[in-house]
């Protein structure tokens, strides 16, 4: 009996040796995956930070903290995602007033977002803030409502959407770079960006009715095109035809001025013949523009040959006349 009991002693002995021998082991070997680094603190204190793969501690003294560094993490706004599969479905049960947000202007726009980021400082993701990922997303949300209340809603509905986003992504990094979060923002994402649904209705109309408006201005500026210059060539032809026949009348008006200088000076060398000769190239020019002419004295004798000779030419040459 005594002898059983002594085994039996010395065999629990061993399996609480061999207990005891696990357990060490258990709390001084650990692995780093190859995302993440370890964080060691010693009684709450740190002491170091250690790489991936097998790695030890002195058992129940000191503490790993695993911290991703390596892997992109996000948080959403306005929405939640509820499956990670090829078809990703989303919620905004619970969380709408996230994303609901007033603009520059005092209308309201629900604006959904996304915020990407990795820990680039696991010292100070763990120590320097509390609670670190509640507080980034307190920052990213007044970062937003700040950013958007700066803008109209066309502008965050439409056009200004990659403003907003590069303005965001550089205003929540400066926030945690001020609080040393060790976070660094990979991108933000405006997701999705509407009305809210009591006003939507309102709001697609308003939007219809300046799509006509800019329909009808780009019309406008069509037709303007098209008469303007139409017009403008027209004027301008109408003025370089007035222009060329000034300098045409203001040509011919020197002409018959150094004409008449020259005849001025012939006359005074020799009036007598130069009025003869005048008055001979002005009857010529006249009297051929009458076609048929009959001169004759003062007594009319001879005028009778003349007249049959002269019908029996036009007989003769009938196209002529």
């Amino acid at each position: 009996m005594d002898r059983n009991l002594t085994q039996l002693l010395q065999h629990s002995r061993a399996i609480l040796l061999g207990l005891a021998g696990i357990i060490i082991i258990w709390n001084t070997v650990f692995q780093i995956g190859t995302e993440e680094v370890g964080v060691i603190t010693r009684l709450g204190r740190y002491s170091r930070t250690v790489e991936p793969g097998l790695n030890i501690k002195v058992p129940f003294a000191e503490r790993v903290h695993k911290v991703p560094v390596e892997r992109q993490q996000k948080l959403e706004f306005g929405f939640r995602s509820t499956n990670g599969g090829q078809q990703s479905q989303y919620s905004k049960d619970g969380v709408s007033d996230e994303s609901l947000m007033l603009t520059g202007d005092l209308n309201l726009a629900d604006v959904e977002w996304v915020v990407q980021y990795r820990i680039n400082d696991a010292y100070n993701y763990l120590f320097k803030v509390r609670d670190p990922e509640s507080t980034l997303r307190n920052i990213s949300e007044a970062a937003t409502r700040q950013v958007v209340g700066d803008r109209t809603v066309n502008e965050v509905l439409t056009i200004g959407r990659t403003e907003i986003t590069v303005k965001l992504h550089e205003l929540i990094q400066q926030i945690c770079n001020d609080y040393s979060m060790g976070v660094k923002i990979e991108q933000v994402v405006l997701q999705d960006v509407n009305p809210p649904d009591p006003v939507k209705a309102a709001f697609n109309a308003v939007n219809e009715a300046q799509q006509e408006k800019e329909t009808l201005i780009n019309q406008a500026k069509s037709e303007y095109n098209k008469v303007i210059p139409k017009a403008s060539g027209e004027a301008k032809a109408t003025i370089q035809k007035a222009e060329g026949y000034a300098i045409e009348r203001v040509n011919n008006a020197q002409g018959e001025v150094a004409r008449f200088n020259d005849l001025y000076t012939e006359y005074v060398k020799a009036p007598e013949v130069t009025k003869k000769r005048i008055y001979l190239e002005n009857m010529s020019s006249a009297i051929s523009k009458l076609g048929n002419v009959l001169i004759t004295d003062q007594n009319g004798a001879n005028v009778l040959p003349l007249l049959q000779m002269q019908f029996n030419k036009d007989k003769e040459n009938p196209k002529k006349n």
